[in-house]
């Protein structure tokens, strides 16, 4: 009898032992592998740890992982935390905590933020990396392309080099850096590859060349000419500052519908010449194609300014050389110009 009765009351006790030690659980997945368990028996902890430095505790736990050191961390002095509880229930209104206050203003001014990753970039930016962040982005322009003589229109003189704004693309692709500089300032840097297309308003233009230099003429062979172009590539270079009122860390996308702030910036490029030809497209009973490979006494290096505006999703370009096309007195004096749509 008294056997029974103390196997009863081992199992009450454990009952109520394991009861008690009963608690709140929360498991938080991190990586592909690893998981942080947070396991809280007392809720009035709550308040303590809403005050907890985790950002310089998980450099801890890191730093021991990495050196393989399993003793326990020091435990965290919570006297100095429980004080600053009792400050804050003293005086809810006043500025006790400049980091609290700075993480919730950063985040109000910045709700239409485009990544869900953006809190935890911003912890990082708050503990030192702020500014000087970098995010990576592949640009593609496409627009139209044209070039003016002593700042009017080859058009208005019927010069045989007249471009047709319609079917001269300029296209350029491009890998972009973005720099945040300030809360609003960015600086867009990258390299890439660009094409001037530029379509002749006639069908039959052709470019001959000689030891003087060069000279547009037409074609008057007795065919069915359908388009005469010349077609020229670069790699390029830029530095473009942004004001983004929005103060948006990535760049907008035409397929993202959350950005509604309005950005410009103004800045230089540069750009080396890597191949050149003219080509002639005509049907003399069959379609035929004549393309000349030449550097057509081209500049070897392009330079400008380029502007770039754009407002909600939508982003805008225009480029405008600031040389000459051609070297000086082997061709017409052209600065070429595009514009269009970043995507």
């Amino acid at each position: 009898m008294t056997k029974k009765f103390l196997l009863t009351a081992v199992i009450a006790l454990g009952t109520i032992m394991t009861k008690a030690q009963q608690a709140d659980t929360v498991i938080v997945e991190l990586a592909k592998t690893s998981q942080v368990i947070f396991t809280i028996k007392d809720r009035n902890d709550l308040e303590i740890l809403k005050h907890y430095d985790f950002q310089q505790l998980f450099q801890d736990v890191l730093s021991k992982l990495e050196k393989n050191d399993t003793t326990a961390l020091a435990k965290r002095d919570s006297t100095e935390t429980e004080e600053v509880v009792a400050r804050n229930e003293n005086s809810e209104d006043e500025d006790d905590d400049e980091d609290d206050n700075d993480w919730r203003n950063h985040r109000d001014d910045n709700d239409d933020d485009d990544d869900d990753n953006d809190d935890y970039e911003w912890r990082n930016h708050f503990h030192g990396n702020r500014w000087g962040r970098t995010w990576q982005s592949f640009n593609f322009d496409l627009g139209t392309n044209n070039y003016l003589t002593d700042g009017e229109f080859p058009d208005n003189n019927n010069a045989l080099y007249s471009v047709r704004p319609w079917g001269s693309w300029y296209v350029a692709a491009s890998s972009i850096q973005r720099t945040r500089l300030g809360s609003k300032f960015f600086i867009e840097w990258g390299v890439g590859m660009s094409w001037y297309n530029f379509k002749f308003q006639k069908d039959n233009i052709t470019i001959l060349k000689d030891d003087n230099g060069i000279e547009f003429t037409e074609d008057l062979r007795d065919v069915n000419f359908r388009k005469s172009k010349l077609t020229v590539s670069y790699v390029h270079a830029s530095l473009v500052p942004i004001v983004d009122f929005g103060g948006n860390s990535r760049k907008a996308r035409l397929w993202d519908g959350h950005h509604n702030s309005f950005r410009i910036g103004l800045g230089p490029y540069v750009g080396y010449r890597i191949s050149s030809h003219s080509k002639i497209v005509y049907k003399d009973g069959d379609r035929e194609k004549d393309k000349d490979r030449d550097n057509f006494y081209l500049n070897n290096f392009r330079y400008g300014m380029r502007l770039q505006l754009g407002y909600r999703s939508t982003d805008l370009f225009f480029n405008y050389d600031m040389n000459e096309l051609f070297a000086e007195g082997r061709g017409p004096k052209l600065n070429a110009f595009s514009f269009g749509v970043i995507f």
